[in-house]
């Protein structure tokens, strides 16, 4: 094998391992929400330390993910489609990063609302998330397999998460003669922003996956 085959067999093996630490860090940050999920609608008061936990070794994997993206662009001059490839992946890395944020906030959120009754809104909020954490999970599933169509169809389910945001803000924001403390309202604002976001940036893991694959924006 010459040198020249030698390097692009190398840079393919690191290349390769810096794809798999992105869906390892997928799947943490997938778990991060779901624990979210049951520390908000369960009362699952064991999750945010987890949430925080995880949180940690997310944050180590960006680092990382980063460090590994820069260093193969530095050294090995890659051809473009390589370049798009790595270029994406640094992207789409900071909004993986970003949905772990949320879920450790949303945790937080949870200590706080779970001395108060259950909210009349918390089943719709629910509804909400578990759209969202399917926009996620089809992100992720497209991520794997560089399905440029899978990642595309995420954006269409942001749609009904918008919805869902405007519903429920204006049902939170209009309620009247509310007796005793208001700040199980204005947590559960926060919750819905915070779930609006995490769409977002699902929705831009998908059509980061699209730009991989096809080139296209």
């Amino acid at each position: 094998m010459n040198t020249s085959s030698s390097t692009r067999v190398q840079f393919e093996r690191q290349l390769k391992r810096i794809q798999r630490d992105v869906l390892r860090m997928g799947a943490l940050v997938e778990n991060s929400f779901w624990l979210a999920r049951q520390a908000l609608f369960e009362r699952c008061l064991e999750a945010p330390n987890q949430i925080s936990l995880q949180d940690e070794q997310i944050d180590q994997l960006y680092r990382q993910i980063e460090q590994d993206c820069v260093t193969l662009i530095a050294l090995q001059s890659p051809v473009a489609q390589d370049l798009r490839l790595l270029s994406a992946m640094m992207q789409l890395v900071r909004d993986l990063e970003r949905i772990g944020d949320y879920a450790e906030d949303l945790g937080e959120i949870s200590i706080l609302l779970f001395p108060y009754p259950v909210p009349k809104d918390m089943e719709q909020v629910k509804h909400m998330c578990d759209r969202c954490r399917a926009m996620l999970a089809l992100s992720l599933a497209a991520l794997s397999d560089l399905d440029a169509e899978s990642g595309l169809a995420v954006k269409v389910r942001d749609d009904a998460v918008d919805l869902d945001y405007e519903t429920l803000y204006h049902s939170l924001a209009q309620q009247k003669n509310v007796q005793g403390v208001v700040e199980p309202i204005v947590l559960l604002v926060l919750t819905i922003r915070h779930l609006e976001r995490m769409a977002d940036h699902a929705t831009n893991i998908g059509k980061r996956v699209a730009y991989i694959v096809t080139g296209h924006r």
